[in-house]
């Protein structure tokens, strides 16, 4: 069967592996479609995601539809031909962040697709593989495989948006008009904002911003003085960028929340902490999701959200790299998803 390994900055290589068996609990599954993630493509330019290094070759993909091949001993939640979509997530449920209802935060976390354990967690982007069974969740109707493969986005900008407060009424800034920052748009929709404004640096992902329902679009390297006034309750930084969190700084009212989804580069940051303190600003990280996964499973089975227009393309396995070259081309893709087809 056919893998996608990169085995360092710029080397990306489609590859060939035995398909594997499922044990006891687990299933057999068949790619439907995987996005490009921001973090896939960081390991796919630099070869790291801020301090989770390459150190052997990985197999990137966490956010991923499936069809169920064939199930092990004891598996009950799913059946063959089942849709499913996958969380990449295993927390250990026994650490004081588990047991808070916290698993994002979790001591021994294993994350598909990820360099930040050694030997590495590897991903999705493989034609067949095995999960536990915990980890798929069967959905029903018309749900494109596509469409599924957006629920582990969608649950990062949910639990962004829950890391906020309550938006109900609230005015919105969102820097960054990349995937995430797309389903920030939709997620801040659905807590109840009343005014989404979006910003970037390139055109092509404002107009995504503005088809999902943003309500109104910044070009923060045309218009600085955009974000001179303190004129929002929340800002999102979902751009991984030191100019765009100085923005948030600047736009958000006295006593506002600025909610850092991005990641930042790993040299130091300036950041106007005086501003923070006078303002009292209250700054607050986003880290993937917990149970806000099980919801956007639920949005996207009752097609209670409209994601299409953030779907570039899809290419099989074996073109990934063409996969990956355009979805770094953000002046010309939103997000690219791989197929095992």
């Amino acid at each position: 069967m056919l893998v996608c390994r990169i085995h360092g900055a710029r080397d990306l290589r489609v590859e060939t592996m035995p398909e594997p068996t499922p044990g006891p609990g687990e299933v057999l599954l068949g790619l439907g479609a995987g996005g490009i993630c921001g973090s896939d493509l960081h390991y796919f330019q630099d070869g790291r995601v801020a301090s989770f290094v390459i150190r052997e070759p990985l197999i990137p993909g966490h956010e991923a539809s499936a069809r169920v091949v064939a199930v092990g001993p004891g598996v009950t939640r799913v059946k063959p031909g089942d849709k499913v979509a996958l969380s990449p997530s295993h927390a250990c449920g026994r650490c004081e962040a588990c047991r808070a209802g916290r698993e994002n935060l979790c001591r021994q976390m294993f994350f598909l697709g990820s360099a930040s354990v050694f030997p590495h967690a590897q991903g999705l982007f493989r034609e067949y593989f095995v999960l536990g069974e915990r980890q798929c969740y069967p959905v029903t109707g018309d749900v494109t495989l596509g469409e599924l493969a957006f629920a582990e986005p969608l649950a990062v900008a949910l639990h962004a948006v829950n890391r906020a407060g309550s938006l109900l009424g609230k005015d919105v800034l969102i820097m960054g008009a990349g995937p995430i920052g797309c389903l920030t748009v939709v997620a801040a929709r659905f807590a109840g904002a009343t005014r989404i404004v979006c910003s970037d640096v390139i055109d092509r992902p404002l107009e995504t911003a503005r088809a999902v329902g943003a309500g109104g679009t910044i070009r923060a390297d045309l218009t600085p003085e955009a974000f001179a006034e303190r004129r929002f309750d929340a800002a999102f930084e979902a751009a991984g960028n030191p100019a765009a969190l100085r923005n948030c700084v600047t736009a958000v009212k006295r006593g506002g929340v600025i909610v850092q989804v991005g990641f930042l580069p790993t040299e130091p940051t300036p950041y106007p902490l005086n501003e923070v303190m006078v303002h009292e600003l209250d700054i607050r990280g986003s880290f993937r999701w917990a149970m806000e996964f099980d919801w956007a499973v639920r949005l996207l089975e009752a097609r209670r959200v409209d994601l299409g227009p953030l779907l570039t393309g899809q290419f099989p396995l074996r073109d990934a790299l063409a996969a990956f070259e355009l979805a770094v081309d953000k002046s010309r893709s939103v997000k690219v998803q791989l197929t095992g087809a």
